[in-house]
């Protein structure tokens, strides 16, 4: 109370309660920035079954949309050796992630803004799925949702396999 004692009568208690009052603001105030949660994108049925990836397939890849029908022409040379999708334990499909040799099961995703994407079981549009940019029945397009994958990568192509429709999946 020294610092008290050396103000006039009537600023001393003046002081004191506005000190009191500042001190008990602080204390009622939040301790840090109020954030809320990110909002997760909704999830939907996708467009397409699961069995609509399953059987054998030609893969190609490219970067500029100009070189996609030569990749597809590509794609469909891979035959000789092609990419088996097989049906998953679950809902999902065998596949391959991003710089990982191990099969992982990958399930179809809808998101609420009609994109379809393939991946882990996390919300659409995670960075480890891949997006299906079209679907039909003997050929698929996607890319990798995260920038850095799909630079590395480029947009694959899909071509089924003659023979090589969801029945003769291995």
């Amino acid at each position: 109370m020294l610092f008290f004692a050396r103000l006039p009568p009537p600023a001393g208690p003046v002081v004191a309660a506005g000190l009191a009052l500042l001190l008990a603001g602080c204390a009622s105030a939040p301790s840090g920035p109020v954030t809320q949660a990110p909002v997760q994108p909704a999830r939907v049925a996708a467009a397409y079954p699961v069995t609509a990836l399953v059987g054998s397939w030609g893969v190609a890849s490219f970067r500029e949309d100009r070189d996609r029908p030569r990749t597809e022409t590509m794609a469909r040379q891979h035959c000789r050796l092609p990419y088996v999708i097989t049906k998953g334990p679950t809902d999902g499909v065998m596949m391959h992630v991003a710089d990982d040799a191990k099969l992982y099961e990958l399930t179809l995703k809808g998101s609420a803004d009609g994109k379809i994407y393939l991946g882990f079981d996390a919300p659409p549009g995670h960075p480890q799925d891949r997006q299906i940019l079209s679907l039909t029945e003997n050929l698929i397009v996607m890319r990798f949702v995260a920038p850095d994958v799909h630079a590395r990568y480029g947009t694959f192509v899909y071509v089924r396999c003659p023979g090589g429709g969801a029945t003769a999946a291995r």
